[in-house]
């Protein structure tokens, strides 16, 4: 039977999945613990490192390890380690432009062409926030199907890329339970010090108990020591009951409101008013880079001013009125933003042309099928030669410009053909590779970063993947709540977080019962579809308990008080909310350097 077991290696190993795979021949290295290299002499780190298989990675186009311990001398450890830590940031910045300005709004197009309603396909997204970023299709604020697994993309594929290693699925464990923690105990007391409110009690207390219900199915899971098929099922099923239930609440209270002719009652995070959505439309942001050059009078733009127009991911009259960070942070973007206008069609239903870009478009029928072939499994099947003569990225390329010519000369510049909508799958899968790659550059850094640091990889998920991941959500949040939609900004606290867990998620999109039940469940069911008979879970460290145990207790702590409290939440609430994220940071670390441990017989 084939275990796996993840992560950890530090002083608290976490959860740890993992596996024993056959030997594959008698003269095979022992396998070392990675960490060990920092205890060997400088000379004889990259032999070490290079040798040893628990060093070798997976996935992924850079070897890091390889490159701290054999590119870099023990002098420049210092740089080495700095160098990655801005790359970390940078593939944070790519997850986070991906995911909103070409992976929702695809998935947006998607579920207009493919007639879904409001309440499923935005059912996804954790409520009210998600209507600002990601358009009109968003505004209906339930959050809790389609739209919520596009802004919780970088989550899903961090947490998949996590789960796909034995040596890296404490990753995933640590960002879900300490996203959850940070999202509950931060994020919603944030939002209670910037702007006390009365929370919604029914949407409140619908998501705070499937929450704990889904904390406590993975509490479950870990106390058992195993996750078998129907378990994992049970996750994603447990997940698809709770979108039927907001999903009919929603109607319900609908049918309510139009029965009784109710129409003045203010809006809750279920149900925006008019005048609330109308707001929330006026600050929506829309990613489409030609809408910002169209000139005044109208006239007959050639095919290469639309094509270079369309590449150009820079709006210079906001450039002007833009203060000095935005213009730091554009800067950074703009070569990602450049490369990912390039590969990745967008359709937006939402314009007349519905963002029919004929040279651009053209173009991503060769651009976008290579990149596709280029990152799948990094890049072996590209590379892969057919009959030993023909490479598959020579096909692909053929194949490509021979559509793009067929498409160009059918097409006109100023009306979309009638299967434009085709393109909005493309950029669908495009797009959701970009993020798949970066998402696996994330985690063999945060490995690479944990053999030169000795840390497990449990307390790396809870720190730097959960920070880095929800770090956009935050600030989200926060502004949502200063702009006078607290309601709307603590809903997602709660309502967002299922996905991810259930789902396998490592990292918070507004981390709810959702993100968990999701990120274990399709974790655990990519493990199993490999051919394992169940996963096995070892919690051999205090860690991975005091991460579940602080989630199960913020949420106890809210659905005691917040009742108490009438609903009211002010900025006691908020102050005791910090303290306890606080007091649960200091805890994990004094656990992890083994200051608080179990006491051995």
């Amino acid at each position: 039977m084939v275990e796996t077991v993840s992560g950890a290696g530090g002083p608290s190993a976490g959860t740890r999945i993992s596996s024993q795979f056959p030997a594959s021949g008698v003269n095979q290295s022992p396998v070392i613990d990675c960490r060990e290299v920092c205890g060997l002499n400088a000379s004889n780190r990259c032999d070490f490192v290079r040798s040893n298989p628990d060093c070798r990675s997976e996935g992924g186009y850079l070897d890091y390890l390889e490159g701290i311990f054999c590119h870099f001398p023990p002098d420049l450890l210092p740089l080495a380690v700095a160098l990655y830590a801005f790359w970390l940031l940078y593939l944070f910045l790519i997850l986070g432009v991906t995911a909103a300005k070409f992976f929702c709004p695809n998935l947006s197009a998607i579920s207009t062409t493919l007639k879904l309603s409001h309440n499923v396909a935005v059912s996804f997204v954790p409520e009210g926030w998600r209507a600002v970023r990601a358009g009109p299709l968003t505004r209906c604020p339930h959050g809790v199907t389609f739209l919520a697994f596009g802004n919780g993309a970088p989550d899903i594929f961090s947490a998949l890329v996590a789960f796909s290693d034995p040596r890296t699925a404490g990753l995933a464990f640590g960002a879900l339970f300490g996203a959850g923690v940070l999202v509950t105990t931060v994020v919603a007391g944030g939002i209670a010090i910037l702007h006390p409110f009365t929370v919604a009690s029914r949407p409140f207390l619908r998501d705070i108990i499937f929450y704990m219900g889904a904390v406590f199915l993975i509490f479950t899971a870990l106390y058992r020591g195993r996750v078998t098929l129907a378990w994992a099922l049970g996750y994603l099923g447990f997940y698809v009951f709770y979108v039927v239930t907001v999903v009919l609440c929603t109607w319900i209270y609908q049918w309510q409101q139009r029965r009784s002719l109710v129409y003045s009652m203010p809006g809750t995070p279920e149900i925006l008013s008019g005048s609330e959505e109308d707001q929330v439309s006026s600050n929506t942001n829309s990613y489409d880079y030609g809408e910002e050059y169209r000139p005044l009078l109208f006239y007959q733009e050639t095919t290469a001013q639309i094509l270079l127009q369309a590449l150009n991911p820079l709006d210079y009259r906001k450039w002007r009125t833009k203060s000095v960070y935005w213009r730091v942070l554009k800067v950074f973007k703009l070569p990602v933003e450049f490369l990912l206008l390039l590969t990745v069609p967008v359709m937006d239903p939402d314009k007349e042309d519905g963002n029919w870009k004929r040279p651009l478009n053209c173009l991503h029928l060769v651009i976008s099928p290579l990149f596709l072939v280029l990152t799948l499994q990094s890049g072996a099947y590209g590379v892969y030669e057919i009959g030993g003569l023909f490479p598959v990225w020579a096909v692909v390329v053929i194949a490509g410009t021979a559509l793009a010519a067929v498409t160009f000369f059918a097409t006109s510049n100023s009306e979309p053909p009638r299967l434009h909508w085709l393109f909005a799958f493309l950029g669908f899968l495009t797009s959701a590779l970009w993020i798949n790659a970066a998402a696996t550059e994330v985690v063999n850094i945060l490995r690479s970063l944990g053999v030169v640091f000795r840390l497990s990889n449990t307390v790396l998920g809870l720190t730097l993947l959960a920070w880095g991941n929800s770090i956009g959500d935050v600030f989200s949040d926060f502004t949502l709540a200063r702009q006078g939609y607290p309601r709307m900004a603590f809903s997602a606290c709660f309502g967002g977080i299922i996905f991810s867990i259930l789902s396998g998620a490592a990292l918070p999109s507004v981390l709810g019962a959702k993100d968990i039940l999701v990120g274990v469940g399709l974790g655990c069911l990519l493990q199993i579809s490999r051919g394992h008979v169940e996963v096995e879970l070892e919690p051999d460290g205090l860690l991975v308990w005091v991460l579940a145990g602080t989630l199960g207790l913020s949420l106890v702590c809210s659905l005691v008080s917040v009742p108490l409290q009438c609903f009211q939440l002010n900025r006691v609430y908020g102050c005791c909310l910090l303290l306890l994220y606080l007091t649960f940071l200091l805890v994990a670390l004094l656990t992890e350097f083994g200051v608080i441990h179990l006491k051995t017989v």
